[in-house]
């Protein structure tokens, strides 16, 4: 265990400041996935569930009135459902941005190196991680949240479909 967290503070250290915003940012964006996940598979399903009670319990559901309340039930249950899914988005476009910050400043490390050691290529080397390694982070972390993030969108689109299909004007 201890071998892991050594093999972790290397690689943060390697890859400079700019990989802690890049945790962060990937540590955040997950716990919401999390959440939209977990929200999806439990309290959805209530929601779903109160809104059919709701308008099973009409009695009449043909009326333009109904039409109105049917469309109310949809958006509202729809609300929370699409709720956080706009942060994840942004997320995934904040990640390689954050790594191109973490480029930058790791190639102003590697002119610094120049500067001072005249060309040196071991001082260079600790500039060039910090030029590369969060790059890399931050496409890993993009990539895995847009995996995530299909999932979930997709997942959104058929529970928003079911619950339109579900709530019927039957009589």
């Amino acid at each position: 265990m201890e071998e892991i967290i050594v093999a972790i503070r290397t690689f943060m250290e390697a890859g400079g400041q700019v990989l802690y915003l890049i945790a962060g940012a990937t540590f955040f964006m997950w716990a919401v996935i999390c959440e939209r996940y977990w929200f999806i598979r439990t309290e959805h399903r209530k929601d779903v569930g109160a809104a059919l009670e709701y308008w099973e319990g009409r009695p009449e559901r043909k009326s333009w009135t109904a039409r109105l309340i049917r469309e109310r039930l949809i958006s509202e249950v729809n609300e929370r459902l699409k709720a956080n899914m706009g942060v994840i988005k942004t997320l995934i476009a904040l990640l390689p941005l954050l790594g191109l910050l973490g480029t930058v400043t790791g190639m102003v490390s590697v002119f610094e190196a120049m500067t001072y050691s005249g060309g040196n290529a071991r001082s260079m080397a600790a500039g060039v991680s910090m030029a590369t390694i969060p790059t890399m982070s931050g496409m890993v972390a993009t990539l895995s949240g847009v995996l995530a993030n299909t999932f979930l969108v997709s997942k959104v689109e058929s529970e928003s479909n079911l619950l339109e299909d579900t709530l019927t004007a039957d009589h």
